[in-house]
């Protein structure tokens, strides 16, 4: 039985282009295009990845995903966003999201993120053994490393970071490559989910 993947995004091209992708990687789908539509259909009691826009009208992904948390639904949630939106992914990622994803990205970042977020929803047992691994690399992390970490777990920009830590934009990103490394994290999504598996 393939797994499903749901698509809400007000966009029709960009519904068809990723139900495709999904359907040629082997996922059934299901496409919507509002989070209304979406609510008032079966596919929030489901198992399985939901993928949201961000910027929506009516009902954005954000709202969308904080009604799926209150209904206690099993789906797990990849948001896409604009550049701009990154703080706003941030709090979807603090919200319980798997991921986010920057406009535009790779196919294979895409299946990837969808691959995890189908895993956690098979196994949600992980979460344990993810926050106990991040734990240990974060006790790796300088006093300052830890600062930039969580300003940008805030969803601070690095120029931002810059002026409220008093130190050069450039030091902050020495700071959080030095972050990335010990973290071992791919990408800025990869370090906001394993600095926040920490916390409860």
């Amino acid at each position: 039985m393939a797994e499903t993947v749901y698509v809400v995004d007000d966009d029709p091209d960009i519904r068809d282009s990723l139900s495709m992708l999904l359907q040629a990687s082997g996922y059934q789908t299901r496409a919507f295009e509002s989070a209304t539509s979406f609510l008032s259909s079966d596919a929030p009691n489901a198992v399985g990845c939901l993928i949201v826009d961000v910027q929506m009208p009516e009902m954005d992904g954000i709202t969308l995903q904080k009604e799926l948390v209150s209904r206690r639904s099993p789906l797990q949630v990849v948001v896409m966003t604009g550049h701009g939106d990154i703080p706003i992914a941030v709090g979807a990622m603090k919200a319980g999201a798997v991921d986010f994803l920057e406009k535009p990205f790779e196919e294979e970042v895409l299946l990837g993120s969808v691959r995890r977020a189908l895993d956690r929803a098979s196994t949600a047992g992980d979460h344990a053994k993810e926050a106990r691994n991040a734990a240990s690399r974060l006790a790796l992390l300088t006093d300052r490393e830890r600062q930039v970490l969580d300003l940008i777990v805030a969803g601070k920009a690095n120029k931002v970071i810059a002026h409220e830590l008093s130190i050069s934009p450039r030091t902050v990103e020495i700071h959080r490559a030095r972050v990335m490394e010990k973290m071992d994290a791919g990408n800025l999504a990869d370090l906001v989910r394993k600095a926040l598996s920490i916390t409860p």
